[in-house]
């Protein structure tokens, strides 16, 4: 085959392509790829949200650009754009989704009226949402009038392990104290100290006397690499106590070290979980040599410089947090110089254009932090105001805003700062896990066997919970309390999910709750008498604010005939459920229906456990499965002749 006539095929990897809706109004998006993959490989799409009064496709390129600056990892970019709405000429309208994203890449490269200053080829995409057609067109680098059609389109089965073998995060935290000097006559010249200052700082990353120190971000451990060691340009491994004569070549010869030399060479990433713990990371740390090579020994100099007029004296804390993708076998070199350094600066410049306007009133506190949204391949970076409370609208507004630019739901919390990603040290992780961490089993239905329903469907809670039965905390509740640790279990997961921050109530908390409301009498607290959904309802509502959906049967007999609904509760809440009968409680973590034969199973977690939180000994017997409502021998799970009130927590509606 001829080189002109080579196939063009575009990647696709994010889960989902299109975030814009059906009943909105055309829309863009930016379409993200990484220069470590091969050209066209979307990697993940954002919402272009700053646009021109005239037209929703015209985006304000100035904003769009200082909002993807900070939001995206250095080691992405923007490779396209993709343009949503009822379209008909197609090929046109992906012209003007390349010229989007190539208009946006040279203000993103501060190159606003030259060329872009890495011209690449660039994608451009078309949906029309009444038809369902998606077509793509790639624009060749030097040849920008011309458009290519592509046909072929790939769809990865497992983008996560496309991502995580391919590349690694290499992560750097950096506090700065600025002092900011001005004549107290002249608080106007306090603005331009401070964006002198501020750019002295950015610049003296790249200062020869800048050392930047490369470790692995593992337990120690024999089969830790060597930490290596870049002064300025010049790249010297710090072997410890090994010495250059036992380093292998590699080692040695600093300079041509690639991030591989601190990757796992056994991590399997085909059962990718999470970024904080599958992701190969590496750790920068950041020092200063002030005090450079001298050729003979001198003792320290201080320099006294008197200000001329009666001085201010203002401290800006920078916290820096820079997160960057970079793929194995980049140079370490390359690594700090074009991913580090650059996403330090970035960060610098965002924060200072934040401050710069209030400064000498209370100026923000910002704090930087990365999240692993659901659905996105790779972490973004969000910089948060301190100074507001996660409640005030100043931040939800701000937190609805990155909902939409990232096509996340508006009915959860999932960009608060409790959801950000731990990537501090393993051992302070560790050390926060023991002292603040539950001892409680969660998500014990993953890996179960299967429900046996042949072509159901099936739906289940979203998020973690915790498994609260019997026994717990030296508590014995064996005989009356299911419905309290079934409770436990679902205000487990309103705290997972970050709707709450209170701690899980004890059966007294319960009770004392349901005595407050008026709903018993003051000597229920500290009895050992049964509650019920409406019960539970109650104590929701109070504690968390949680309101209710009640679903009452007749009989267990019926209880198959609610699958339907059910299955839509999870589909669209994903709580867990509480399932009260007679004088028994269960926790419903999911249903598995098959709509034309009528056939269906129960995912039960059953809280009259007493055993030890044993996740074999639980799974073996049973205490968390697939129940169906007849089982092969006839027997009946639920019981004939006893009504059910089934209790449907309702996913509170907030960012």
């Amino acid at each position: 085959m001829a080189a002109d006539e080579v196939k063009t095929s575009v990647r696709v990897l994010c889960r989902r392509l299109i975030i814009i809706n059906k009943n909105e109004q055309p829309g863009l998006q930016w379409l993200i790829g990484s220069p470590f993959f091969p050209p066209f490989t979307i990697v993940s799409t954002f919402r272009c949200i700053h646009t021109l009064p005239s037209s929703p496709l015209s985006p304000h390129y100035s904003n769009e650009s200082d909002d993807l600056r900070s939001l995206l990892l250095r080691g992405f970019e923007v490779i396209g754009a993709l343009i949503v709405g009822e379209n008909s000429d197609f090929e046109q309208v992906a012209s003007e989704a390349v010229s989007a994203s190539r208009n946006l890449r040279k203000f993103l490269s501060g190159n606003v009226d030259g060329r872009d200053s890495e011209d690449r080829d660039l994608v451009g995409a078309v949906a029309d949402l009444d038809t369902g057609n998606l077509c793509f067109f790639v624009s060749r680098s030097g040849d920008s009038t011309r458009l290519e059609s592509v046909d072929d389109v790939i769809y990865a089965d497992q983008p996560e392990k496309y991502v995580w073998e391919r590349g690694c995060l290499l992560r750097c935290e950096l506090k700065i104290k600025l002092p900011v000097y001005f004549p107290v006559e002249s608080p106007k010249e306090a603005g331009d100290m401070y964006l002198r200052a501020s750019d002295a700082i950015a610049a003296r990353f790249r200062d020869p006397q800048a050392t930047y120190i490369i470790e692995a971000f593992n337990e120690p451990s024999a089969e830790v690499p060597h930490p290596v060691v870049l002064r300025g340009v010049e790249v010297v491994s710090d072997l410890g106590n090994a010495g250059l004569s036992n380093a292998t070549a590699e080692e040695a010869d600093a300079r041509t070290v690639s991030c591989s030399y601190f990757c796992s060479k056994r991590k399997d990433v085909s059962s990718f979980k999470s970024v904080e713990e599958d992701a190969d990371k590496i750790q920068v740390s950041v020092l200063l040599n002030r005090s450079g090579k001298s050729p003979k020994y001198a003792a320290p100099i201080a320099e006294y410089f008197p200000a001329l007029k009666e001085a201010k004296l203002l401290v800006v804390d920078y916290k820096l947090r820079v997160l960057c993708y970079a793929a194995k076998d980049l140079s370490l070199e390359k690594a700090v110089s074009n991913l580090i350094i650059v996403g330090l600066i970035d960060q610098i410049c965002t924060m200072k254009n934040i401050i710069s306007p209030n400064l000498l009133r209370q100026h923000p506190v910002l704090h930087p932090y990365h999240f692993s949204p659901p659905g996105f391949l790779h972490p973004v970076t969000v910089i948060y105001e301190l100074r507001y409370g996660e409640t005030e609208m100043k931040q939800v507004e701000a937190r609805r805003s990155l909902h939409l630019r990232l096509g996340l739901p508006f009915d959860r919390p999932l960009l608060r700062i409790a959801n950000a990603i731990n990537l501090s040290t393993p051992n302070t992780a560790r050390s926060n896990s023991t002292s603040k961490g539950s001892p409680l089993l969660k998500d014990v239905h993953l890996g179960i066997p299967c429900s046996g329903v042949s072509g159901g469907v099936i739906s289940m809670v979203q998020g973690s919970y915790e498994y609260h039965h019997y026994l717990q905390d030296g508590y014995d509740d064996s005989g009356w309390g299911c419905a309290y640790r079934s409770l436990q279990t679902i205000i487990s997961w309103f705290r997972l999910q970050h709707y709450s921050s209170i701690d899980v109530p004890s059966h007294r908390e319960i009770q004392q709750a349901l005595v407050e409301i008026g709903d018993k009498e003051p000597a229920f607290v500290g009895s050992r008498d049964w509650i019920g959904a409406i019960e539970l309802s109650f104590v929701l509502d109070k504690l968390l604010g949680v309101s209710c959906k009640v679903i009452n049967v007749r009989s267990g007999a019926e209880l198959p005939e609610k699958c339907r609904e059910l299955a839509l509760h999870f589909e669209n809440q994903g709580t867990p459920i509480m399932i009260g009968g007679g004088v028994l409680a269960y926790t419903l973590l999911g249903v598995d229906y098959d709509d034309v034969s009528g056939d269906c199973a129960f995912l039960i977690l059953d809280p009259h456990y007493t055993g030890s939180d044993d996740i074999k000994k639980i799974v073996n017997g049973g205490w968390c499965a697939w129940k169906k409502a007849v089982d092969s021998k006839g027997k009946h799970f639920f019981l004939q002749d006893r009504f059910y009130n089934l209790l449907l927590p309702q996913r509170p509606n907030m960012v």
